[in-house]
């Protein structure tokens, strides 16, 4: 993805037309400090989703590790969703060849009216353009953070929600062609997420959205994102006060800087969408950030917990009922 931080000097001069969107308003409740439930999240089953994507291989579209990764995410989620649907969609690479890509949609509890949206994208970066090592950089990047850590919450979640159905809906989107953009490209980044955004099923309209990203930093620290903070504010709030109540501290008050990543073309469509992203992996240096060293002894289990535990949560105490 291309993730940004941007000092304030800049932003004053080029951030208008993010500023023009119109504040989307809601009334959130707010969670309660005694969970409704008794959920416990599986970490290390989260890591093993984690492990198994990566053992595909890096999941570039056109790859057939990519095929494979596919097909997994697929036939699992079969499992613990009520309906899983592939949605398709072609982009022109950069070799002038088109590249069939591929979003999941999978929905749990069919019934429900009042439904979330959580999402992560499933790729992985062709090439390798932030490592130290030029020889390096035009290999392709394996994924573990960026990209098979928030996939591996939100299979897991699944996989509980299955056991202990929630009174609201859940639907769990994974996304393709995240990552897939050069640098300095931003039309070759979120394809999914703009493909979906551009082509919602009838009579999608999910409460709010959750984006997890890098969410599996062995030294994780979750800083409220500013875009997230200018589209859906409430849905931040909610979120960590859910944490708060936890005792889980990986969620910092601390701010992060602009991010662009999956949620933006969400809230362009109307859809508050907040993101759930470390960018500071393993630390302030960034340096495993779009590099071979993405791989997963860089993350943990306790980590996938923290944001597991958080989303749990948030969805087991959030009210079905109209408001």
């Amino acid at each position: 993805m291309q993730k940004i931080v941007i000092t304030l000097f800049i932003i004053i001069l080029t951030s208008g037309c993010s500023q023009e969107q119109p504040k989307l308003k809601v009334q959130i409740p707010v969670v309660s400090d005694t969970a409704k439930s008794s959920e416990i999240f599986d970490g290390k089953s989260a890591f093993a989703y984690l492990k198994k994507q990566t053992d595909f291989g890096p999941r570039t579209p056109g790859s057939d590790a990519h095929k494979k990764c596919l097909a997994f995410l697929q036939s699992e989620m079969q499992k613990y969703a009520g309906t899983v649907i592939l949605l398709p969609f072609s982009h022109k690479g950069y070799d002038g060849n088109i590249i069939t890509m591929t979003n999941v949609l999978s929905s749990l509890n069919l019934k429900a009216t009042t439904r979330i949206l959580l999402l992560a994208h499933w790729d992985s970066r062709p090439r390798a353009d932030q490592d130290p090592d030029v020889k390096k950089q035009k290999e392709m990047v394996l994924g573990a953070n960026d990209g098979a850590s928030g996939v591996a919450v939100l299979m897991e979640l699944a996989r509980q929600l299955k056991i202990k159905p929630p009174s609201v809906g859940i639907d769990i989107l994974f996304t393709d062609g995240e990552d897939y953009g050069k640098e300095g490209d931003t039309e070759g980044y979120f394809l999914g997420a703009r493909s979906f955004s551009k082509n919602l099923p009838p009579g999608f309209k999910p409460e709010f959205g959750i984006l997890l990203d890098m969410v599996g930093d062995a030294q994780l620290e979750i800083r409220k994102e500013r875009y997230s903070l200018e589209y859906a504010p409430a849905i931040v709030d909610l979120v960590w006060s859910a944490a708060r109540s936890l005792g889980v501290e990986q969620f910092s008050d601390n701010l992060q800087g602009w991010v662009l990543d999956d949620h933006i073309p969400l809230n362009e469509a109307g859809i508050k969408t907040i993101d759930l992203i470390d960018f500071n992996y393993p630390d302030e240096s960034n340096s495993y950030w779009h590099t071979t060293q993405d791989t997963p002894d860089k993350c943990s289990s306790e980590s996938l917990e923290a944001v597991g535990k958080v989303l749990m949560h948030v969805i087991y105490n959030y009210p079905s009922g109209p408001r």
